[in-house]
């Protein structure tokens, strides 16, 4: 008597779940391959033009493309179902978003003040400008994963990330004009300018936009062809992820390795060391202050520390294209928010006395890698 096998997984299925297995080692190796060989992640960070027609030239930037992949399969991953028990806890949601918006303005005055006692001849001018371009950035798609593998209020934390992300356009430019008087002349003309650019279509055309075209195939699609969508997209993304880090990670390891400052790395991982940490104890605290449930406070704690630092490096790559060695935070940031998270979840789990998943396998979805 012959034993049924089970269904087969499609290749896209496969290939998906053993990326994100995967994922830690191929962000390690990510970051290898860009100090090794930064030439193909240079030319990622450029703008590029297509012909069209004889005379017009249709401008092309591969980072952007990139992120907005990224962004879709985000919005394309949201449950139907947990829209509707958002307004379950909205005070958590309204909690996360203030919180979100307000401690930028509490830490970055902080940080700017202990690298403006250093003997920098911008005061840290430079870092304190791509800082603030990180936590202006929406609540990252990749907490949802984070949120997963701790049981946390996923509902909370999706719509932490669905209304941050739609806010976008006002956020942004509001963070940043309020943080504007902290940067030094050199920088503030480019920050403005990015500032401007958020309020006239980045934070739309390249954040929302996409996000919101991956919610609505989301609704419309039958179920049959959104799994056949997913299985093409997740393991697309999961790879465009990886590629902007790599394009990332050149820009800066590369100019850092052509010209080595050890003076600016420290710099760099003490400043995105401190605003993480900070962002992540304020929103412990605050959980702790609005009395929210373990769960609701978990998700909390993960939305005020965790930022999309992927849409910042691109923003940073826009405004200020000549000096790469600005993402060197933004790739510090990067990993140190997934460590404090992963802190975050293991508390979590041990209070629970449960399991503790691995994000990777917890969802092999791109948001993993949105940072």
């Amino acid at each position: 008597m012959s034993t049924a096998r089970p269904p087969a997984h499609p290749p896209t299925d496969r290939a998906g779940a053993w990326l994100g297995h995967r994922l830690g080692r191929a962000v390690v190796l990510s970051y290898a391959t860009a100090a090794l060989l930064p030439g193909p992640g240079l030319w990622l960070r450029r703008a590029h033009s297509l012909p069209f027609g004889h005379m017009a030239q249709v401008p092309l930037r591969p980072a952007s493309i990139l992120l907005a992949l990224v962004l879709f399969s985000a919005g394309l991953q949201v449950p139907v179902r947990t829209l509707g028990s958002m307004l379950r806890s909205p005070r958590a949601i309204l909690a996360g978003l203030v919180l979100h918006l307000a401690i930028p303005l509490l830490v970055i005055p902080v940080v700017a003040f202990l690298l403006h006692q250093t003997p920098d001849s911008d005061g840290g001018s430079g870092l304190i400008t791509a800082l603030i371009l990180i936590v202006a950035m929406p609540v990252a798609a990749g907490a949802t994963v984070w949120t997963r593998a701790g049981d946390g209020d996923q509902p909370t934390m999706v719509g932490l990330v669905l209304i941050s992300t739609l806010l976008s356009p006002i956020t942004i430019p509001f963070v940043i004009g309020a943080l504007l008087p902290l940067v030094g002349n050199g920088n503030a003309a480019a920050l403005a300018m990015s500032g401007h650019s958020t309020n006239g279509g980045f934070a739309l055309v390249s954040v929302v936009l996409p996000c919101a075209v991956g919610l609505m195939c989301r609704f419309a699609l039958p179920t049959s062809w959104l799994n056949q969508v997913l299985g093409i997209v997740l393991p697309a993304a999961l790879t465009g992820s990886l590629v902007l880090t790599y394009g990332n990670a050149s820009g800066a390891l590369g100019s850092f390795l052509t010209h080595p400052r050890p003076l600016l790395l420290a710099a760099a991982l003490a400043a995105a060391t401190a605003v993480c940490l900070l962002s992540f104890a304020l929103g412990h605290f605050a959980g702790r202050l609005l009395r929210l449930e373990t769960p609701s406070a978990s998700s909390l704690t993960l939305a005020c520390g965790m930022n999309n630092s992927s849409a910042g490096a691109v923003l940073i790559t826009t405004a200020l294209p000549d000096k790469p060695h600005l993402l060197l935070p933004v790739l510090a940031y990067g990993l140190l928010q997934k460590a404090a998270a992963n802190r975050v979840v293991r508390r979590q789990a041990s209070r629970a006395d449960t399991p503790i998943p691995s994000p990777g396998a917890a969802s092999t979805s791109s948001s993993s890698t949105v940072t």
